[in-house]
């Protein structure tokens, strides 16, 4: 297991390193404002491998397995985290920073913890729907009144699985989806952009789930998009983990911390909702859920033929 020199020492102890080598997802025009700050600060250079999630999973998995120590931290969607850490990949960690972040990043072994947030909010076109007729609850979506006017992307199963919980969970919670569709219809799409966009041309008046960016992006191009949130708002997390064999543990401890902590703002600035309860957010003040990781590693097959036999098969396209 890695060894971590402490406080001072560990910064002084990561600077000597020099170094670290980065795996991530993270889109390639949102890493240099992440990454520069950091490299500014130290003087400690990053080493980013960028690729798909599947990807940055299997290369780090099959690196483990042939002992080829390269990598030092890892960046990629939580249930890909909990995957590595069940493969015992990541280094257990307990950090003040922890603290600070919003209820559920942290998981209970600790060898990885959130950093940003993906939240699904609904958007609606407001030529079509008023401000005040809005649904206070899931269960207003139950109204007549939205009979036609919804639509939802058909592969978010983590997201459905998390309202099915909200709803009262299992036969309870599916009971309200088949409601929904039986009552007032929802229209299905694939891709949260093709979504938005059917909001904006006023095809599908309400939306269910797109990412909060979306609407509000196009919002501020004066499109007649806006957003609100029914709560608890449901979000997926991105989260970050250090390699146990990391060769630069130092330095890759203090890329952790930061992520956590110093980098939060520029997950903000680049449109994402921070982890950090402390970081001035898009989303301040609503109630956010994070989607089981776990869940979604272990039953993502399930939800996915729930989702499709609920509400998918008996949707209008």
């Amino acid at each position: 297991m890695a060894v971590h020199a402490q406080g001072i020492d560990r910064v002084a102890a990561a600077k000597k390193e020099g170094t670290l080598t980065l795996y991530t997802t993270i889109a390639e025009k949102d890493l240099p404002t992440l990454v520069k700050p950091f490299e500014s600060k130290y003087g400690i250079t990053v080493n980013v491998w960028r690729a798909g999630t599947s990807n940055v999973l299997q290369r780090t998995i099959a690196e483990s397995g042939a002992r080829k120590y390269d990598v030092d931290v890892i960046h990629t969607g939580s249930p890909e985290m909990e995957a590595l850490a069940r493969e015992q990949i990541l280094l257990p960690i307990t950090v003040p920073v922890q603290n600070e972040l919003q209820p559920g990043s942290v998981p209970a072994h600790r060898q990885w913890a959130a950093t940003l947030l993906s939240v699904w909010v609904q958007a609606y076109n407001t030529k079509l729907v008023k401000k005040a007729d809005l649904p206070k609850t899931y269960k207003d979506l139950l109204d007549p009144k939205w009979k036609g006017k919804l639509g939802l992307e058909g592969k978010d199963e983590d997201w459905f699985a998390s309202v099915v919980d909200v709803m009262g969970g299992g036969e309870t919670g599916l009971k309200f989806f088949r409601d929904l569709a039986s009552t007032n219809g929802l229209s299905v799409r694939q891709g949260h952009t093709l979504l938005n966009n059917m909001v904006i041309s006023g095809e599908v008046p309400l939306a269910l789930n797109v990412y909060n960016y979306m609407p509000e992006q196009a919002k501020k191009k004066g499109a007649p998009i806006d957003w609100f949130a029914l709560e608890p708002a449901i979000a997926r997390s991105n989260g970050v983990g250090v390699a146990r064999h990391a060769p630069h543990p130092n330095a890759a401890l203090l890329f952790y911390e930061y992520l956590l902590g110093e980098a939060q703002q520029y997950f903000v600035s680049t449109d994402y909702v921070p982890s950090n309860a402390k970081v001035a957010s898009p989303l301040k003040g609503i109630w956010i859920v994070q989607a089981n990781p776990a869940r979604s590693l272990d039953e993502s097959d399930r939800w996915t033929g729930l989702f499709e036999s609920t509400v998918v098969r008996h949707a209008k396209r």
